[in-house]
């Protein structure tokens, strides 16, 4: 680090790798004398010889090699390829830095750059580098920058284009480099000291770019340790240009799977829809699922991976103009973090009503750099005191971030001098970074042997059943990993899930639950598009990465010393890269970063039979898939909606709509009359129908919700919100505006011996009875043009509050409440609202002492059979 000691830490020791092997075509063939796995919906990939069996059409990978094409003009992958590769090679041999810096100076680039071929060059530019005070880890980072080809991204000193390819001799960097020499030899070095030289030459490096190399430095060192496991930078390098090969030869209409490529011991015979249970056709074991999911809530921990850029979301501070994480999307009247923490304790609070205990489930959150993502979402909990968890049962660990390169060349793209593009390398580090905070450890010794996995922009995956019996049945039947899907929408940018079938070298027969990323699907062949003549990805699953995963099983694979810690590597560049580079100049170009991809961590769990299995044999994997309704498991508020988009697909707008939509199937099988949701399209220009938000600890589970509503109706136009869990509605009328907050939703706060605010599930908390009563107001102004909908910041011209401070609670039967209304009740108070002789009776008692804690009246969950039955208990 410059002006100090050694920038990160290193360990001097092996690198162990694992190398791709050259992706190539097999011309044999295969036969079976059985009655294979049927595909009644498969899709099989393109044939190698005409000679296929006819009953699955099949892909084989054999190690044949296969001629790259004429590279594009200008540039050779193949040949920069083979060069880097025999460098990671010569580097996975050595045993310490000294070793690695011999072999990097052997490099021809960082020769042309650092060697001795102007040897008073060489001799400046190391007493610039001794000036820099570099340690020998940092210098063999920055040579290892430029043995990968990116020396470019040290363009000290320009200030305009460089008119010198990068990489002759006289290239940018070069140039710099010498200026700099110049101008440290021109100095007045008192008694020789270099360093006090340096010290002048703040017109050279300024403040700002020298904290822009000490970045620099930071990054190259959290590439080399993160991804030791395919060569560090150099192996990150290579990655990056076999997969813009694959995208070539993708252009020139030659399929090249990357699972093809990756799995390097198999032949891949087919896909095909996966079987699984229908949470809402069978509905017995679907609730015999759930129950096993809370029942074992001990045993379970929550994952969530919130280190992505969120690009397409464009959320940006108001106040600050500052650009925001997508966990910080104010939705529904919070953040987004604020409701996946919501329906987690929704969870724990039903456990708590059948089982009596305290259940506090470890969270552990992957964050970022982007976006100033890890600071946003530490100062949010810290502000939220944990959610009245604890700091204790929260761990956040920071992904690192990757170069974004350009397609035609694989050259890292910069912004200005030391400051490569950078951003997250995809939710699929999760399992390694994992393993290397000691995140498994951490939810081991909190006695878990599993976690639900789910993104932040989905904002109904925890909708009734579909969380809960996903853990369930993982839990239940030993799974490692599983799928929660659902039907997927033709166009959607979203993967599918598939049952993949592979024939191993040894002769073996595998099968598992995997899936397919949308940028892949050329890869496999699958259509896209109206003017398909069969859009075969519509037969398949959507892929929703909400996951159940079995943690020791993530932690193996996590902890493995080759690419299977990195899951589903891919590059996506179909998108336009759109930055300023650092000429100033606004650039869009095509390009992309090594993301991984967190469910293909499935790859790695396939079962293996010596003969092709018959259909079925989805019951016998270590994978597995569950489906529900669309609209009950994936919904996303990931990309903001464009001014004149008719689309309201993954926006704010249109999942908030999904949401209506669930609170519509809920409340109409309680007997409530509400108007229907009709298509997206009809509410592009207006806003929805009306708007119902239910705090999720009313159930979560639908069956506990439909024991605390029945009858009435609720008007088109009305809004309500519900924010306690003790809750009764008995033919209610609503026409207009109600809204229910209560400080103690599921209980209270105490202090714990280590000073933390708790959550004490079930104590002192908030109620309100509503029984045949007229709710008539004016409600939501529906014309007012600032209406924020998905944000539940909407203009009112009457509404009816209610509340509830403390253990406070609200009672109101047989009455008419007409106009604007605000009953707010103290801490240790009931209010009753009745018929009076004149108008209305509002009477205000304290509650009985003895009351105080469990409240005048409570509702009881007991377990019968499948089902949660509730009793309504008077105290």
């Amino acid at each position: 680090m410059i002006h100090s000691t050694s920038l990160l830490p290193h360990n001097n020791r092996f690198f162990l790798f694992s190398f791709r092997s050259k992706a190539s075509y097999s011309h044999s063939d295969s036969h079976s004398h059985s009655h294979p796995l049927s595909f009644a919906k498969s899709l099989s990939l393109p044939p190698s010889s005409p000679q296929s069996s006819s009953c699955c059409r099949v892909a084989r990978v054999s190690t044949e090699a296969l001629e790259l094409s004429p590279p594009p003009p200008g540039f050779n992958f193949r040949r920069e390829i083979a060069r880097l590769t025999a460098l990671r090679d010569e580097l996975a041999g050595c045993s310490t830095l000294e070793e690695k810096l011999r072999v990097v100076d052997a490099d021809s680039r960082v020769r042309r750059l650092f060697g001795s071929s102007h040897r008073r060059n060489a001799g400046t530019l190391a007493r610039v580098l001794t000036a820099l005070r570099l340690d020998s880890y940092e210098l063999f980072m920055l040579k290892c920058l430029v043995a990968a080809g990116q020396e470019h991204v040290l363009c000290l000193g320009e200030t305009g284009p460089p008119l010198e390819s990068p990489e002759t001799a006289g290239g940018s960097l070069k140039s710099a480099f010498y200026a700099l020499a110049e101008m440290i030899e021109n100095l007045d070095f008192h008694d020789g000291n270099a360093s006090a030289g340096f010290g002048k030459m703040g017109m050279t490096l300024e403040d700002h770019e020298i904290r822009d190399l000490n970045k620099l430095l930071e990054t190259l060192a959290q590439i080399e340790s993160f991804y030791d496991c395919i060569g560090g930078i150099i192996g990150y390098q290579i990655t990056v240009m076999e997969l813009l090969v694959q995208n070539l030869f993708e252009g020139q209409n030659i399929n090249w799977s990357e699972h093809m490529h990756k799995v390097k011991e198999c032949q891949i015979f087919g896909i095909d829809a996966p079987t699984g249970l229908d949470l809402s056709e069978n509905t017995e074991y679907a609730s015999q699922a759930a129950l096993w999911g809370i029942e074992g809530l001990p045993d379970l921990g929550e994952i969530y991976p919130l280190g992505g850029s969120a690009d397409r979301l464009g959320l940006v501070d108001p106040k600050t103009g500052e650009c925001l994480p997508a966990a910080m999307l104010p939705y529904c009247g919070r953040t987004l973090l604020e409701g996946l923490i919501r329906d987690l304790q929704a969870r724990e609070f039903l456990y708590f009503k059948l089982y009596g205990k305290q259940c506090i489930t470890p969270v552990a959150i992957m964050t970022s750099s982007a976006k100033n993502n890890h600071e946003h979402i530490t100062s949010l909990c810290e502000r939220l005191s944990w959610f009245g968890r604890g700091r204790s049962t929260f761990q956040l660990f920071e992904q690192p971030l990757v170069p974004v390169v350009g397609a035609e060349d694989g050259q890292w793209l910069v912004t200005k001098p030391f400051s490569p593009l950078s951003k997250p390398g995809g939710h699929g580090v999760i399992w390694k970074l994992a393993h290397d905070k000691g995140i498994f450890k951490w939810f081991y010794c909190q006695g878990r042997k599993g976690a639900t996995v789910r993104q932040v922009s989905n904002v109904v995956a925890a909708t009734d059943l579909t969380l809960l019996a996903l853990a369930g049945i993982g839990l239940r039947q030993e799974k490692k990993l599983g799928f929660a899907s659902c039907k997927r929408i033709s166009g959607a940018t979203e993967g599918i899930n598939v049952l993949m079938e592979k024939r191993s070298f040894d002769g073996n027969w595998e099968y598992g639950v995997s899936c397919v990323e949308y940028t892949e699907f050329d890869k496999f062949g699958i259509t896209e598009g109206p003017l398909a003549p069969k859009s075969l990805q519509a037969d398949f699953p959507a892929n929703t990465n909400i996951l159940y995963v079995d943690l020791p099983s993530a932690e193996l694979i996590g902890s493995s010393k080759n690419e299977n810690c990195l899951p589903g590597m891919v590059l996506n560049t179909r998108k336009p890269i759109v930055y300023v580079d650092q000429f100033g100049r606004h650039c869009s170009v095509s390009g992309g970063r090594l993301e991984c991809t967190m469910q293909n961590i499935a790859d790695n769990y396939f079962n293996s039979y010596s003969s092709r299995c018959y259909n079925g044999v989805e019951d016998k994997l270590d994978t597995f898939i569950v489906y529900n309704e669309r609209r009950r498991v994936t919904s996303s508020a990931k990309k903001k909606r464009k001014h004149g988009n008719k689309s309201l697909h993954q926006t704010p707008d249109g999942s908030l709509l999904d949401i209506l939509r669930n609170a519509h199937d809920l409340l109409s099988q309680c007997e409530i009359r509400l108007p229907e949701i009709e298509a997206n399209e009809n509410y592009v220009d207006s806003g929805p129908p009306f708007l119902i938000l239910l705090h999720p600890a009313l159930g979560p589970l639908w069956e506990v919700t439909r024991q605390k509503f029945y009858g009435g109706s609720i008007s088109e136009g009305s809004e309500l919100q519900i924010e306690v869990a003790e809750f009764f509605w008995r033919n209610v009328e609503l026409n207009g505006s109600l809204i229910v907050l209560a400080d103690n939703i599921m209980g209270s706060m105490k202090t714990n011996e280590s000073g933390d605010s708790i959550l004490q599930y079930g104590q002192r908390c908030g109620r309100c009875k509503l029984q045949n009563v007229k709710v008539l107001n004016k409600g939501i102004d529906w014309s007012y043009g600032g209406n924020v909908y998905w944000k539940h910041d909407v203009q009112r011209s009457e509404t009816l509050q209610i509340i509830l401070h403390g253990n406070a609670e609200f009672e109101a039967t047989d009455v008419v409440l007409q106009g604007n209304h605000v009953f707010e009740v103290p801490d240790g108070y009931k209010l009753k609202i009745m018929p009076g002789s004149k108008g209305l009776a509002i009477q205000l008692d304290p509650i009985e002492q003895c009351m105080m804690d469990s409240g005048s009246w409570h509702w009881n969950y007991k377990i019968e059979g499948s089902h949660i039955q509730l009793e309504l208990v008077e105290s």
